[in-house]
């Protein structure tokens, strides 16, 4: 949701280790602009195990204070040219089986697991049925966050061809969402531009006319009904042939869905069977809402004139929690534990994210960088805390003092 436009807050004396001090004043961010529509520039966040191309954006702007910004931002340049190469010899020495096939691999599995979760739902028992719940769910969320994330950053082939086949059937088909707005609000804005004000705030996920309990215990209940919602809406700014092809697709998806529970789970009546499927597609709505603020919205936030190079706004805006088992399978590694290194190189897949973590983790440390890291119940302990202030004030700009 896009929040009203206000004078910026700024605050001063940000460090490199995350330390605010000064007093914010309320400010306001824009909406996210759609596909086609200009961004304040032009930088580049894909890098391709090939070929590292970390270069600075047209539009970053050094906020070192007096002294030669200059040599500032070349060293800046020069701490992502020097991180670049060593993840870059790390992925040169991994095989297929590491850069792709892991992450191929629990996809192929969660596929093989679908018969088994429709089949046990035709069982009258609690406990088959249950499973079946689970089974459905849990395959629900691994196709449609893990495999819709991967094929959006074509991490799942080094084929471009392939890499849009896999786009359109993970967002499309399984996701009921449209690859191409899905694609850029995703890769090309809140990568872009992450927690930049107006562009790659997470701004979107936003609900300020929602209190704090029915934001992240209620309305997560909704996501698989609001989803296909909000694909339609986005249709209207994409080409007719596309649109025509996504709505196919996920009529396709949801009818196959419907479909298998009627005539392999044994469901009586379509109201039940549609129960049904919102039951599973909902399963694990509450941690997909709670990771996707939890990892940027409360870090430092910048104007689209005033933010730092790409290793620091990485840095400074990106934000790991714990490994879990269950969401690590279901989500991925990217959005779970190694959600800084996914920002620094988002074209790796979860299984290379999650071998390069010790390299980067220690490279920001020894440079002094931020690694920011924190638990998931701390996590929502802080929103519900300052629900008001993260989720409903519009968020401030940092201004960044002192980096060296």
């Amino acid at each position: 949701m896009p929040l009203e436009d206000g004078d910026p807050v700024r605050r001063r004396g940000l460090r490199v280790n995350g330390e605010v001090s000064g007093t914010p004043r309320l400010g306001g961010t824009g909406k996210p602009p759609l596909q086609g529509t200009p961004v304040p520039d032009g930088s580049r966040t894909e890098v391709t195990a090939e070929g590292w191309e970390p270069g600075p954006a047209l539009g970053d702007v050094d906020v070192s204070p007096r002294g030669a910004p200059q040599q500032a931002g070349q060293h800046e340049e020069a701490l992502m040219a020097e991180l670049s190469e060593l993840v870059q010899k790390v992925v040169k020495s991994s095989g297929w089986w590491e850069r792709h096939g892991v992450d191929i691999s629990i996809l192929a599995c969660s596929f093989l697991l679908l018969p088994a979760g429709f089949l046990c739902l035709r069982s009258a028992q609690a406990i088959p049925f249950l499973a079946g719940v689970l089974t459905l769910g849990v395959v629900h969320h691994t196709l449609t966050v893990k495999g819709s994330h991967l094929a959006s950053h074509n991490a799942l082939t080094e084929s471009k061809s392939w890499g849009k086949v896999w786009a359109i059937f993970f967002i499309e088909l399984c996701s009921a969402f449209t690859a191409e707005q899905g694609t850029y609000n995703h890769v090309k804005i809140h990568h872009g531009y992450t927690n930049v004000i107006g562009l790659g705030d997470s701004s979107t996920w936003k609900l300020p006319f929602l209190n704090r309990y029915v934001y992240m215990f209620i309305a997560p209940l909704a996501v698989p009904i609001i989803t296909p919602l909000v694909a339609l809406d986005l249709l209207r700014n994409v080409e007719w042939k596309a649109a025509l092809r996504t709505l196919c697709c996920m009529f396709l998806g949801l009818y196959c869905h419907y479909w298998l529970l009627l005539h392999v789970s044994g469901f009586q009546s379509p109201w039940s069977a549609l129960l049904c499927m919102l039951l599973t597609r909902s399963l694990l709505a509450h941690p997909y809402i709670h990771v996707n603020i939890f990892q940027h919205i409360g870090l430092p936030m910048f104007a689209a004139d005033r933010k730092p190079k790409r290793i620091h706004l990485m840095s400074l805006g990106v934000l790991n929690l714990p490994r879990n088992t269950l969401l690590d399978w279901s989500f991925g590694h990217s959005l779970i534990s190694c959600h800084v290194e996914h920002h620094l190189f988002p074209s790796l897949s979860d299984n290379m994210c999650l071998k390069i973590k010790p390299i980067v983790s220690q490279y920001l440390k020894q440079k002094k960088l931020p690694y920011n890291e924190d638990t998931y119940a701390s996590r929502l302990r802080l929103f519900l805390q300052r629900y008001e202030e993260l989720m409903v004030h519009a968020p401030p700009i940092t201004e960044l003092v002192g980096i060296q």
